[in-house]
C-alpha cells in the first residue's frame, strides 16, 4: 500500500469509543502484545498487567517511582521512565523487583524522565521533557528538553533543545524518530543514523489551538497518531505533515481559558489536569492491540479505565510483540 496515498479514516462519535480495565490508577501509558496482555503504568509504583480473561495484577510498588512511559524488554521486565523527582530509568522485573536501571548520562543525573521506547534493534530511546520542576515548565519560550539513547555502548544524548519532548517513534522504514514537543505544539522529525546518532531535524507540522501532542503511535501506513491532553483530541497525521482530527472530547470554554493562559506563558498543572470533556479521562497516549492490531487503546492522566475503539489500519508491529 502506498504510504502517501491511504484513504482519509472518517472521524469517529464518541459513542465509538467503549472502556475496559479497572480500578487503574493513573494509567498514563499502555502496550499490548500478540497474547491479548495489556501492560499499564500505575501511580503505586509498578505496571498494571491486565490479562485477556481482564483479570489484573499489580507488577511492582516501588517507592519514590512514579512510571510514565515503559518499555517492555525481551526478558520480560520493563525498563520504566520515572516521572518523580529522583528520576532516571529503573528497571522493573516479572516478581516486582525494582532498581534503578540509567541513572545519569555522562556522569550527569537524569532528571524526571517522561518516556522510554524500545525500538526495533532494542535500543532505548529516552525522553527527558524538561530539567525544570513545577508549573514554571509549560511555557512557550522554554525549549530545554533532549533525547537520549541506550544501547550497547552507553547512553548518550542525541538531540538536546527540544521544547517540552514527549513520546517518540520510529517510522516503517527506521529511517525518521518522530518526537512530540508538547508546549511547542510541534511534531518533529529527525534522521537516524545507524549507530543512532540523530540529524536532519525538522518540524513536520505544527498544531493549532488546544492541541497539546502527547502520546503517539504509527500505523502500517507511515502515519501517525497523535494524543492530545487536555482537548482529548486523535489526530492522525501524513508524512508529510497533513492532519486529520479522528476523535475529539473537549469542552471549548476550557480549551479557551488554556490558550489564553498559554499565550501568556501561565499554564499551571491544574489546568492541564483538570478534566472537561463527556466521556475522555485526559487522554495521552495510544496503543494499538488485538488480534489485528487494530484496536486502539487510549491511556489518561484522569481515568481509572482504558478509552478503547476500532481503527480500520492496523498499527505498525512492535518489537515486544510476540514476547
Amino acid at each position: 500500500m502506498d504510504r502517501e496515498s491511504t484513504p482519509v479514516i472518517s472521524q469517529l462519535p464518541l459513542s465509538a469509543v467503549r472502556e475496559t480495565g479497572v480500578n487503574l490508577n493513573r494509567p498514563e501509558c499502555v502496550l499490548g502484545t500478540a497474547a491479548g496482555d495489556l501492560y499499564v503504568s500505575d501511580k503505586a509504583g509498578g505496571i498494571r498487567h491486565i490479562q485477556p480473561g481482564g483479570s489484573a495484577r499489580l507488577i511492582g510498588a516501588q517507592a519514590g517511582l512514579i512510571p510514565n512511559g515503559f518499555a517492555l524488554l525481551r526478558d520480560g521486565s520493563f525498563a520504566i521512565a520515572n516521572l518523580a523527582d529522583n528520576g532516571g530509568i529503573w528497571r522493573v522485573q516479572r516478581d516486582g523487583a525494582a532498581a534503578p536501571h540509567i541513572m545519569e548520562i555522562d556522569g550527569v543525573g537524569l532528571p524526571s524522565v517522561n518516556f522510554v521506547w524500545l525500538d526495533d534493534q532494542e535500543r532505548l530511546w529516552i525522553c527527558v521533557s524538561t530539567v525544570r520542576k513545577g508549573d514554571h515548565q509549560f511555557r512557550r519560550d522554554i525549549a530545554d528538553g533532549f533525547i537520549a539513547v541506550h544501547d550497547r555502548h552507553g547512553t548518550r544524548v542525541v538531540a538536546q533543545d527540544v521544547h517540552w519532548t514527549n513520546e517518540c517513534r520510529m517510522d516503517p522504514t527506521g529511517t525518521y524518530l518522530y518526537v512530540n514537543e508538547t508546549f511547542g505544539r510541534r511534531l518533529l522529525r529527525f534522521r537516524v543514523a545507524p549507530n543512532g546518532d540523530l540529524s536532519e531535524r525538522s518540524v513536520i507540522t505544527e498544531f493549532g489551538k488546544g492541541t497539546y501532542p502527547d502520546g503517539m503511535a504509527v500505523d502500517e501506513t507511515g502515519h501517525i497518531w497523535v494524543i492530545s491532553v487536555v482537548s482529548n483530541r486523535v489526530i492522525r497525521v501524513s508524512p508529510r505533515g497533513e492532519q486529520q482530527l479522528l476523535l475529539e472530547d473537549g469542552d471549548p470554554a476550557h480549551i479557551e481559558k488554556l490558550e489564553t493562559e498559554y499565550l501568556a506563558n501561565r499554564l499551571s498543572r491544574p489546568l492541564l489536569y483538570d478534566n472537561h470533556s463527556k466521556k475522555l479521562q485526559n487522554i495521552t497516549s495510544i496503543a494499538f492491540g488485538g488480534p489485528d492490531r487494530k484496536t486502539a487503546f487510549l491511556g489518561c492522566i484522569n481515568g481509572s479505565s482504558l478509552a478503547v475503539f476500532d481503527s480500520p489500519v492496523a498499527g505498525l508491529k512492535p518489537v515486544h510483540w510476540n514476547w
